[in-house]
């Protein structure tokens, strides 16, 4: 864990070994070790920007949140990688739902098969990989010819609880320079998504989601679901 502080008056955005955060002061989680690049840039009253990058040593890793390895792989057991496609034992693997109600697509739903249409770039056997080392997240179609890689990176202390006051998001998925397959908001112009609720998330399922509104969007609003498996 690196804790992050800035003590300037400007606005703050940090990379640090590819966890982000856009917080003065904020603690993320860094999976490598050796020499980890962080780079800080900071937003000036008057637009300006200044940055500032540096390095810092991580001898060792201490223990993973349970989360990170359900979604990463655990370096423990010999799992630095896991693979994740669409869940066609779910029925409907994408489409949209009710915020704060559903935990699956329910009104307008495609299965798997459709997504060959839906995702011409990825496809029905399109796939994530999640790798422990350095956090980062390829995505890329069955044979490889299409891919985009990125990182990614889980915020454990957003919960979204529902009107009874359960919980129905335990996290976020938040990623850089990559989205998930059909990571885009349909409604807007196919703009790529980067954060994303997080319903289920277990050693062989994850289960997203997404508001049209952004998190102060009201129950039953538009929300769109992503709903996959591990294929490892």
């Amino acid at each position: 864990m690196v804790i992050l502080e800035n003590h300037s008056p400007v606005l703050s955005s940090w990379d640090c070994g590819g966890a982000t955060s856009l917080k003065a002061y904020d603690t993320v989680m860094v999976v490598k070790t050796g020499a980890v690049d962080v780079t800080f840039t900071g937003l000036n009253p008057d637009g300006t920007k200044i940055e500032k990058k540096f390095s810092i040593q991580i001898d060792a890793l201490t223990t993973l949140p349970t989360e990170y390895k359900y979604l990463f792989g655990n370096p423990d057991a010999g799992v630095t990688s896991k693979k994740y496609v669409w869940d066609e034992t779910a029925g409907a693997v994408w489409g949209n739902g009710g915020y704060l109600g559903s935990t699956s697509p329910g009104w307008w739903t495609n299965d798997k098969a459709s997504m060959d249409t839906n995702d011409p770039d990825y496809g029905s056997d399109g796939y994530m990989l999640f790798s422990i080392s350095g956090l980062t997240l390829k995505k890329s179609n069955a044979s490889g010819t299409k891919t985009e890689t990125g990182t990614a990176s889980l915020d454990l202390s957003t919960v979204i609880k529902d009107g009874n006051g359960a919980v129905w998001a335990s996290a976020k998925l938040n990623t850089k320079n990559v989205t998930v397959l059909k990571g885009v908001a349909p409604n807007g112009g196919n703009a790529p998504i980067y954060s994303y609720d997080i319903l289920k998330l277990t050693d062989s399922k994850l289960v997203l989601a997404w508001p049209e509104g952004g998190d102060g969007a009201g129950a039953w609003s538009t929300a769109w679901f992503w709903m996959f498996r591990t294929a490892n």
